[in-house]
């Protein structure tokens, strides 16, 4: 057999190789011998990061729109020197002038015209009403030198208002500047709300003229005495966390009278008078 015939077996060998590397390269581009396209990897990790974002924007939203709208809500109930009262708006407000800075001595009761009061002559010291939920009936003479500072006192009974509504009532309360809440025996609503001169009765902690009652009066300047006076613990003085007692009892004789308008009044009155 001639050398060439060896020489050109190879060649075609070689040849043959090439033609097949090819054909198999030109399959795989192509999806193989059937035609059949190439699968594509599904973006999971892309989806999964766009659907987190889609549910921050949803829940950023549910919690910030509703806010908002309330804000806007309330801005209406705002005093302002053209509309210094707004709670005249509010529907059921009892209002009520009282003289004020008539201070009575920490034994002495008052015989309040309302229940609760809200204003009249008051203990020498205010309750804590920087927000305060308290958990037991505090004195009435204490709380209410707190109006007479431009606080708000949300006043509930308990036998009328469910673990849930006191819970809902203590949300506006707790941390909040200038108000207060506590329990209030034989009153004759479920919730009352009180400040210097105003007071409303409500059946339901959803009610919303509570809020409306607190953003016209908690701190309207042009409602309440004593402008700039604090709301804090006085040391020594009054205890938040061990307030005076509330007295349900009938104040007697020798309680002070709503028409007291002066220290010197008080002290020099018969008793009974």
């Amino acid at each position: 057999m001639p050398s060439g015939s060896v020489s050109g077996g190879s060649g075609n060998s070689k040849s043959g190789a090439k033609s097949s590397k090819a054909i198999q390269a030109a399959k795989k581009k192509s999806g193989g011998a059937r035609g059949v396209p190439p699968q594509r990897q599904i973006p999971w990790l892309t989806i999964g990061g766009v659907a987190v974002v889609v549910i921050l924007v949803a829940v950023i939203a549910v919690s910030i729109i509703p806010k908002a709208q309330d804000k806007q809500a309330l801005e209406a109930w705002t005093p302002s020197e053209s509309n210094q009262d707004p709670s005249g708006e509010i529907e059921g407000v009892l209002k009520i002038d009282y003289p004020a800075g008539v201070h009575i001595a920490p034994g002495q009761r008052v015989a309040y015209d309302q229940s609760p009061p809200f204003g009249g002559p008051h203990d020498s010291v205010w309750a804590t009403c920087t927000g305060t939920v308290y958990a037991q009936p505090v004195r009435t003479e204490n709380m209410v030198h707190s109006l007479e500072h431009g606080a708000v006192w949300i006043a509930y009974n308990p036998d009328l208002v469910d673990d849930a509504g006191v819970d809902t009532l203590a949300a506006k309360v707790d941390g909040r500047t200038y108000t207060m809440m506590s329990p209030y025996p034989g009153l004759d609503a479920p919730i009352s709300l009180q400040s210097w001169g105003h007071q409303l009765k409500v059946d339901s902690a959803d009610d919303e003229r509570i809020d409306q009652f607190i953003a016209a009066l908690r701190l309207n300047r042009y409602t309440y005495p004593e402008v700039g006076a604090s709301c804090s613990t006085i040391p020594g003085s009054f205890d938040p966390a061990n307030p005076p007692a509330f007295d349900a009892s009938d104040p007697g004789p020798d309680a002070v009278p709503m028409e007291a308008e002066s220290v010197g009044e008080m002290q020099q009155a018969p008793a009974g008078s």
